[in-house]
């Protein structure tokens, strides 16, 4: 167990997570500025584009990359300097750090280190869009980029059919519309709003039926990454738990677990049980006692 005071020792490293506008350089907030004047390092998801940032607010402090490439030889780099007493920012492209991206490793090596994580609150494109969308806000799931293989996208929209809170998805300008054709055949029709541009100048909002959208995206051209709302399954919907299994032998079940999400076998057998609503005994008896006979 890990407790964090924050600031309680000022002699030791902090990790800073600092949001970057998504857009507009005015939402940069006063206490970011600040801190990415004060700390020792910012490590930058793409030091070019952050420099352009820096330059703006004229913050002139040391950079490194870390990005999804070089993450593994940063991480412990980064660590040395954080327990050294530096303080070290850590900014991505846009938005929040750590969402949608490989921040979230480098937060995890340092509380692994029990090293401070200080998040300063800021621009989010998720978050934004949710609320301007005109669905529930009382509760939201973020799955931020589906898988490209619709195989795959399939697998996991079915999982989330029956999901009853707001659910956002990020998606390339390119995809959208693909994407959007298997969400409703997967889901049926749900209620969508489609956003782009956020807080730039082209914002723009496109709400209404799957259908709807659709249609209009087949007579409109996007550019600039685009974030989907949907709302989530409801009673009036009809729609049964997702079984994304149902087609599945048990043995197939458990190999899908084992390879799909690295499972050991008695952790496979026992999501499948779970998945079942039947006994692991059940379960282990059907793979093996049957196999035996």
């Amino acid at each position: 167990m890990f407790i964090q005071n924050s600031y309680k020792d000022e002699t030791e490293g902090r990790l800073y997570i600092i949001p970057t506008p998504i857009g507009n350089l005015e939402d940069m907030t006063f206490r970011a500025v600040r801190m990415l004047k004060e700390v020792d390092l910012i490590a930058a998801e793409d030091t070019r584009h952050t420099q352009k940032l820096l330059n703006h607010f004229e913050i002139n402090n040391e950079t490194i990359s870390y990005h999804e490439h070089n993450r593994l030889e940063r991480i412990p780099y980064l660590l040395e300097r954080l327990g050294a007493g530096e303080n070290i920012a850590l900014v991505s492209d846009a938005g929040m750090p750590a969402i949608s991206d490989p921040g979230y490793e480098l937060v995890e090596a340092a509380i692994k280190k029990e090293m401070p994580v200080v998040v300063l609150p800021g621009a989010n494109a998720a978050v934004s869009a949710l609320v301007a969308s005109g669905l529930s806000t009382e509760a939201f799931t973020f799955v931020g980029f589906l898988p490209r293989k619709k195989h795959d996208k399939e697998e996991v929209l079915t999982r989330l059919k029956a999901h009853k809170a707001t659910i956002i998805f990020y998606e390339s300008p390119h995809r959208v519309r693909d994407t959007l054709d298997t969400i409703q055949q997967v889901w049926g029709e749900r209620q969508v709003a489609l956003a782009r541009e956020l807080t730039k100048m082209y914002e723009q909002f496109v709400r209404g039926s799957i259908s709807e959208v659709t249609t209009w995206l087949k007579e409109n051209s996007l550019r600039g990454e685009c974030v989907l709302v949907i709302e989530g399954a409801s009673a009036d919907m009809e729609i049964e738990e997702a079984k994304w299994w149902a087609t599945m032998s048990l043995t197939d079940h458990v190999q899908h677990y084992e390879k799909g999400e690295n499972l050991r076998h008695k952790e496979a057998m026992r999501a499948v049980a779970k998945d079942r609503n039947i006994s692991r005994r059940e379960v282990y008896e059907a793979l093996h006692v049957r196999k035996a006979d």
